[in-house]
Protein backbone atom coordinates (compact mmCIF):
# COMPACT_ATOMS: atom_id res chain seq x y z
CA UNK A 1 0.00 0.00 0.00
CA UNK A 2 1.56 3.52 -1.67
CA UNK A 3 1.62 6.11 1.52
CA UNK A 4 -1.12 8.82 0.93
CA UNK A 5 1.69 11.59 -0.07
CA UNK A 6 3.18 9.25 -2.50
CA UNK A 7 1.84 11.19 -5.22
CA UNK A 8 3.57 14.48 -4.08
CA UNK A 9 6.86 15.91 -5.59
CA UNK A 10 9.53 15.42 -2.84
CA UNK A 11 12.01 19.14 -2.91
CA UNK A 12 14.47 19.51 -0.37
CA UNK A 13 15.18 23.08 0.75
CA UNK A 14 18.29 25.09 1.99
CA UNK A 15 17.95 28.69 3.71
CA UNK A 16 19.60 30.17 0.25
CA UNK A 17 16.69 28.89 -1.85
CA UNK A 18 13.98 29.43 0.34
CA UNK A 19 11.40 31.73 -1.31
CA UNK A 20 8.55 33.86 0.34
CA UNK A 21 5.54 31.29 -0.14
CA UNK A 22 7.52 28.40 1.72
CA UNK A 23 8.48 30.72 4.36
CA UNK A 24 5.29 31.77 4.77
CA UNK A 25 3.78 27.80 4.78
CA UNK A 26 6.48 27.41 7.33
CA UNK A 27 5.42 30.04 9.73
CA UNK A 28 1.70 28.84 9.39
CA UNK A 29 2.60 25.30 10.52
CA UNK A 30 4.66 25.96 12.98
CA UNK A 31 3.58 29.91 14.73
CA UNK A 32 5.69 29.06 18.34
CA UNK A 33 8.57 27.50 16.02
CA UNK A 34 9.31 23.90 15.45
CA UNK A 35 10.86 21.27 18.12
CA UNK A 36 12.93 18.29 18.16
CA UNK A 37 9.38 16.34 17.82
CA UNK A 38 8.64 18.12 13.92
CA UNK A 39 12.22 17.46 12.94
CA UNK A 40 12.34 14.68 10.25
CA UNK A 41 16.56 13.40 10.33
CA UNK A 42 17.61 11.90 6.75
CA UNK A 43 20.73 10.73 5.01
CA UNK A 44 21.11 13.06 1.43
CA UNK A 45 22.40 11.26 -1.46
CA UNK A 46 26.28 12.25 0.02
CA UNK A 47 25.24 10.45 2.60
CA UNK A 48 25.47 13.36 5.09
CA UNK A 49 22.85 13.60 7.88
CA UNK A 50 19.82 16.18 7.13
CA UNK A 51 17.97 17.55 9.56
CA UNK A 52 14.56 19.19 8.31
CA UNK A 53 11.02 20.18 8.95
CA UNK A 54 8.43 19.56 6.67
CA UNK A 55 5.43 21.54 5.01
CA UNK A 56 3.30 20.26 2.41
CA UNK A 57 1.51 21.82 -0.32
CA UNK A 58 -1.05 20.71 -2.83
CA UNK A 59 1.87 18.83 -5.06
CA UNK A 60 5.11 19.23 -3.18
CA UNK A 61 6.45 17.98 0.05
CA UNK A 62 9.18 20.34 0.93
CA UNK A 63 12.17 19.45 3.72
CA UNK A 64 13.33 22.64 4.63
CA UNK A 65 16.49 22.47 6.07
CA UNK A 66 16.87 23.15 9.88
CA UNK A 67 19.26 26.48 10.71
CA UNK A 68 19.73 28.91 12.80
CA UNK A 69 19.03 31.31 10.03
CA UNK A 70 15.69 29.65 9.50
CA UNK A 71 15.26 29.83 13.04
CA UNK A 72 15.83 33.63 13.49
CA UNK A 73 13.81 34.24 9.99
CA UNK A 74 11.15 33.02 11.15
CA UNK A 75 10.92 34.16 14.55
CA UNK A 76 11.07 37.79 12.79
CA UNK A 77 9.01 37.00 9.79
CA UNK A 78 6.21 39.62 8.94
CA UNK A 79 4.80 38.85 5.50
CA UNK A 80 4.63 43.16 4.59
CA UNK A 81 8.65 42.18 4.06
CA UNK A 82 7.58 40.02 1.38
CA UNK A 83 4.68 42.03 -0.69
CA UNK A 84 7.01 43.37 -3.30
CA UNK A 85 8.49 40.14 -4.30
CA UNK A 86 6.85 36.95 -6.52
CA UNK A 87 6.17 33.93 -3.91
CA UNK A 88 8.44 31.93 -5.60
CA UNK A 89 11.84 34.15 -5.99
CA UNK A 90 14.82 32.75 -4.36
CA UNK A 91 16.22 36.25 -3.71
CA UNK A 92 13.56 37.52 -1.54
CA UNK A 93 14.69 35.92 1.85
CA UNK A 94 17.47 37.65 3.05
CA UNK A 95 19.99 36.15 5.97
CA UNK A 96 19.36 37.34 8.75
CA UNK A 97 21.78 39.30 10.83
CA UNK A 98 23.66 36.69 12.89
CA UNK A 99 25.33 38.99 16.25
CA UNK A 100 26.89 37.68 18.64
CA UNK A 101 25.93 39.46 21.97
CA UNK A 102 28.75 41.30 23.56
CA UNK A 103 29.78 40.56 27.10
CA UNK A 104 31.85 42.37 29.02
CA UNK A 105 34.61 39.87 29.59
CA UNK A 106 35.25 41.54 25.48
CA UNK A 107 35.71 44.63 26.74
CA UNK A 108 39.27 45.33 28.52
Amino acid sequence: MKPKDAHLKRVIVDFKKLTPEILALLVEKYPDGYDDGNVISFKNAKNELIDAVEVVTEDTKYLVKVSTKLEQTMENYDEDDYEDFEDDDPEAVQDPDLQVEETDDDNF
